[in-house]
């Protein structure tokens, strides 16, 4: 197999400090490592775009949780889309776009097996990060799988104009929902939810209570809830949960951040007049959904029932701006780090 140059060295981000409340850009550190040489089997990437994600906040504690915590002073992992700039491994030839999950790193050495081999030609590298990736997929899982989506269901998605919300929007129209409600936190993003996505209705959380927002445009309830944020979310959708709710709780941004434990909801007990349900998921549960949501994912951008939106920051030193921007809602779609 032909091969670039091989890469002696390259830049990381490594966790410094595990961050007490709201990380801070000295909890990180920007570092040079060597890159290891191939054994049989591996391929060298040349990561092009990296994906930031909320999740991550979770891992920079050692407190135990579904994903391993970030280990002090060694590189930090996620979503990557890089280049093959040497394969010793059977599929992979130089010039491949490839998925894989060692990003925080400009060049990674990895098993074969833990990447997989994108077609570059049907959409843009970090669409793969986003709607056609596991942003989408988990969209996806939770609507289907764990609220049990049915034709005509109104829905109401929190974070909406975030990575997964505004897939969680589109794919619930897609897939027959009577209508879409969203939450955003400010006035531009309720437009961009509305005018680009398709929701039937949104409003900024800012701008009053969300319970307030929910009974004005829902006045009849909702059928799912889909969870990005918790806490007054959460109550308000409980409150309007119709008979059979459900709610899919995916993440709960607003209490990522908390150095005491949050409030939980005041009104469980609605949930015994509404035979409703709330249950948790993670999309690694849930992957065997992949195959069958990139085929219709496929479709849907192509014939642009899924819109691709994105945040992108330019340059890898910028790449723990980009993170905590993603933590303050800045981003609007998809956050990505474009190397």
């Amino acid at each position: 197999m032909t091969e670039s140059a091989p890469t002696t060295t390259a830049r990381e981000w490594r966790l410094r400090t595990r961050p007490t409340g709201w990380p801070t850009p000295d909890d990180f550190e920007l570092a040079e490592s060597e890159v290891p040489e191939l054994a049989d089997g591996q391929v060298r990437v040349r990561n092009v775009v990296l994906s930031v994600d909320p999740y991550m906040r979770g891992r920079m504690s050692a407190a135990k949780s579904y994903a391993a915590p970030y280990e002090l002073g060694e590189a930090m992992t996620g979503g990557a889309v890089g280049v093959v700039e040497e394969s010793r491994a059977d599929g992979f030839s130089v010039g491949d776009h490839v998925l894989h999950g060692l990003g925080w790193r400009e060049v990674a050495v990895l098993d074969a097996s833990e990447a997989r081999v994108l077609d570059a030609s049907a959409a843009p590298a970090s669409a793969y990060l986003g709607v056609l990736g596991m942003t989408g997929l988990t969209a996806y899982a939770g609507l289907t799988r764990t609220a049990s989506l049915k034709e005509g269901d109104v829905v109401f998605v929190s974070g909406a104009a975030g990575a997964v919300g505004g897939a969680v929007g589109q794919v619930a129209r897609a897939l027959g929902a009577s209508r879409v409600i969203g939450s955003a936190g400010s006035p531009e993003k309720v437009r961009h939810l509305t005018e680009d996505l398709g929701f039937d209705a949104a409003f900024s959380y800012r701008d009053g209570r969300v319970s307030d927002h929910l009974r004005e445009l829902a006045p009849d309830g909702i059928d799912v809830y889909f969870d990005n944020v918790g806490g007054e979310h959460l109550e308000a959708a409980i409150g309007s949960l119709r008979l059979g709710g459900r709610i899919a709780v995916c993440g709960m941004i607003s209490v990522y951040n908390d150095t005491e434990p949050a409030p939980g909801p005041r009104n469980l007990a609605r949930l015994i007049q509404t035979r409703g349900r709330i249950e948790g998921f993670l999309v690694g549960d849930h992957y065997d959904l992949a195959g069958e949501y990139f085929r219709r994912a496929a479709g849907w951008l192509a014939d642009g029932t899924l819109s691709l939106r994105e945040t992108s920051v330019d340059g890898f030193e910028n790449a723990v701006d980009a993170f905590l921007g993603v933590l303050r809602g800045e981003n609007t779609g998809k956050m990505v780090v474009r190397l």
